[in-house]
């Protein structure tokens, strides 16, 4: 029996959920326009970032009003998680926390997706709404 990758992704309220991506954008943008997003895992309560438990890489993708596909607006990766000679005394860890900037020429909505090493797939979405200029 085959399985969906539906079936493995997480998702939770973000302010009671450490794995969970936030996402902070407006509900509106204008059209063609720059729009800055940023996404965040421990908004609300701080994630582990040790070299045993910590968050890989966020994922911010679009799907336009009406569409069934999916456009990556960007993939981020975390590798400082406290590596050293002794583990977690490192001279830097990341937080996993990003900020871009896109253009949007239509509606839809924003689905962010989070890599816990120990805990797996996470996912938040946000809708946006476009506004021609």
């Amino acid at each position: 029996m085959s399985e969906n990758i539906s079936t493995f992704v997480k998702t939770a309220d973000w302010k009671a959920e450490k794995h969970v991506p936030a996402i902070d954008a407006p509900a509106e943008a204008k059209a063609g326009e720059p729009v800055e997003i940023s996404v965040a895992v421990g908004k609300e309560i701080p994630h582990p970032n040790t070299v045993e438990h910590h968050i890989s890489w966020l994922a911010l993708h679009f799907v336009p009003a009406g569409s069934q596909t999916s456009i990556e607006l960007g993939r981020f990766e975390f590798s400082a998680h406290g590596q050293a000679a002794k583990a977690n005394e490192g001279p830097a860890h990341v937080a996993p926390s990003v900020k871009t900037t896109v253009c949007l020429a239509a509606s839809g909505t924003l689905h962010a997706t989070a890599y816990c090493n120990i805990h797996g797939l996470w996912t938040s979405s946000a809708a946006i709404s476009v506004v021609q200029a």
